[in-house]
C-alpha cells in the first residue's frame, strides 16, 4: 500500500514537470485543461511571426495588384534577397502597430472609443475601408458605425485582415483574445466578412503557437467567426477543393475564381464588379491556399500564396507570418533573419524590432492573466504562461446591408456617433 501512494505521489509530482518541459502543450489533470508554454518559446515564436510578415509582404511586394484574376507566372515571382526582410515603410505592417501602441498605453481593456481616437490621429496614407473608416471618425461618426456598411461601402474590404496579425501574436492558445481585439479595432473600418477575416487570421496565429499541422490551423481559426458567414463557406470550399486536388493548387485557385470572382453574390462592398478584387474572402482563400500546398515550406507557402494574385503582398505576409510561428525565430531559414537591421524604425511608430517583441510580450503578459491564467516561475527564474482551454465565442452573424442593432459599450456614457471636437477632445 506504501509503494502504491509513493507511485501515485510521483505520478503526480512528475506530470506537471513533463507539461513544463515540452516546451508548448495542452494539459489537463482532474482540472479544466490548460496550455503551457515557456516565455522563451514564446517570445521565440512571436518573433518569427513577425519576421514572417515581414518576408512575405517583402517578397510578394513588387506584384500587388499587378495580376487581378490571374495567376502569376512563376517566372514573375522577384527572387528573395536578406536585405528585402528590412520592410519599416509597409503600411501592412505599421498600422497594426497603430494597434498595439493603443494597446501599450490604455491596456488590454481599452475601449473602442479609444481605439477611434488614436487610429483617427493617425498621420500615415490608407486606402480603402482603413482610409474610409479614419476620414468617417474624422468627420464624427465614431466606431463601431465608421466600420458600418450604412456609412463604410469598404466594410467588406481586405482592411483588417491585412493588419489582424499583432491581434493573434499576443494571444497565444487564447482565441477569445483574438476576437475580442477584432471588435475592438477590426469594426473601426470594417464589418462582417472584412471584419472575420482578421478575426479568422488572428485565430489562426493563436493555434500556430501550439499546433504545427497547417489544416488544424485553419480549423482553429474557423471557429473564431459565425459558421453561417460566406467567410467561412469560402474558407471550407478551399479545405474540400484541396482534398479533391491536394497536388494541384492551381485547380483549386480556378474553382475558388468561378464562385468567389466571377459570381457577384459573393462579392460586396466597393469590389463588386471588374477583375480588381479587394474582397476580404476571396484573399483569405488565397492565404489559406499558400498554407495548404506550401507543405510548411516558408518559401513555397510565400510563393504560392503571391502567384494567386490580387493582394498578393498582404496575402503573403499574412501565411507566412502564421507559418512561421509554428517555425520559431531560431529554425527559421537564415536567410529571412540574418541581413535585419535591429534599429530599423516601424514607420509611423515609436518600435524598432526589438521594441516591438518587448511590447507584444508585456501585452501577452496582460492576455494571459486577464484570461484566467497565470505565470509560473521555477527555482531558476525561468517563466512559463499557464493559459486556460477556453472554447471560442465568436460574434453574432452581421446581415448585410441591414444595419446591425447598435449596443453600447459599458462605460461610455454617450452616443455611438459622437460630434467633432466632442468625439477627438480637439487633438486633430
Amino acid at each position: 500500500m506504501a509503494k502504491e501512494l509513493s507511485r501515485i505521489l510521483l505520478i503526480v509530482a512528475v506530470v506537471p514537470g513533463l507539461a513544463y518541459l515540452s516546451g508548448c502543450r495542452t494539459y489537463g489533470l482532474g482540472k479544466a485543461a490548460v496550455r503551457r508554454i515557456a516565455v522563451e518559446d514564446y517570445v521565440d515564436k512571436m518573433k518569427a511571426g513577425w519576421i514572417g510578415q515581414m518576408a512575405g509582404v517583402g517578397w510578394g511586394g513588387p506584384t500587388e495588384f499587378r495580376y487581378r484574376g490571374e495567376i502569376i507566372p512563376e517566372v514573375n515571382i522577384p527572387s528573395w534577397k536578406p536585405e528585402m526582410i528590412n520592410q519599416f515603410g509597409q503600411d501592412d505592417i505599421y498600422v497594426e502597430m497603430t494597434f498595439l501602441r493603443t494597446l501599450e498605453l490604455y491596456g488590454m481593456d481599452v475601449s473602442i472609443r479609444q481605439a477611434g481616437i488614436d487610429f483617427a490621429n493617425s498621420g500615415y496614407p490608407l486606402w480603402h475601408a482603413n482610409n474610409e473608416g479614419r476620414t468617417l471618425l474624422r468627420r464624427g461618426i465614431a466606431p463601431p458605425d465608421s466600420g458600418h456598411p450604412e456609412f463604410n461601402k469598404h466594410a467588406d474590404d481586405i482592411d483588417y485582415q491585412i493588419e489582424a496579425d499583432y491581434a493573434g501574436l499576443i494571444a497565444p492558445g487564447m482565441p477569445n483574445v483574438a476576437i475580442e481585439l477584432g471588435e475592438t479595432f477590426g469594426r473601426l473600418m470594417n464589418y462582417g466578412d472584412g471584419l472575420y477575416g482578421g478575426q479568422f487570421v488572428g485565430g489562426m496565429y493563436a493555434e500556430a503557437f501550439f499546433e504545427d499541422d497547417i489544416e488544424k490551423i485553419i480549423l482553429a481559426g474557423l471557429k473564431c467567426i459565425p459558421p453561417k458567414s460566406q467567410y467561412t463557406e469560402c474558407i471550407r470550399d478551399v479545405l474540400t477543393w484541396y482534398k479533391q486536388n491536394p497536388d494541384d493548387w492551381q485547380k483549386t485557385w480556378q474553382l475558388v475564381e468561378e464562385k468567389y470572382q466571377d459570381n457577384p453574390d459573393y462579392r460586396k462592398s466597393s469590389c463588386d464588379k471588374g477583375e480588381f478584387n479587394i474582397d476580404a474572402k476571396i484573399n483569405g482563400a488565397y492565404i489559406v491556399i499558400g498554407l495548404l500546398y506550401g507543405e510548411g515550406d516558408l518559401d513555397k507557402t510565400i510563393v504560392i500564396t503571391a502567384r494567386c494574385g490580387q493582394d498578393s503582398d498582404c496575402n503573403p505576409s499574412n501565411s507566412a507570418g502564421i507559418l512561421s510561428t509554428t517555425i520559431g525565430f531560431k529554425n527559421l531559414p537564415d536567410k529571412f533573419k540574418s541581413a535585419l537591421n535591429p534599429e530599423g524604425k516601424f514607420s509611423h511608430t515609436p518600435y524598432n524590432f526589438p521594441t516591438l517583441v518587448s511590447v507584444c510580450e508585456k501585452l501577452v503578459r496582460q492576455s494571459v492573466v486577464r484570461a484566467g491564467g497565470r505565470i509560473e516561475k521555477d527555482g531558476n527564474g525561468k517563466e512559463t504562461f499557464v493559459i486556460p482551454v477556453k472554447k471560442p465565442r465568436p460574434g453574432k452573424l452581421g446581415a448585410w446591408p441591414d444595419r446591425q442593432k447598435q449596443v453600447h459599450r459599458k462605460g461610455d456614457g454617450e452616443n455611438h456617433r459622437y460630434r467633432g471636437q466632442r468625439y477627438f477632445r480637439g487633438r486633430l
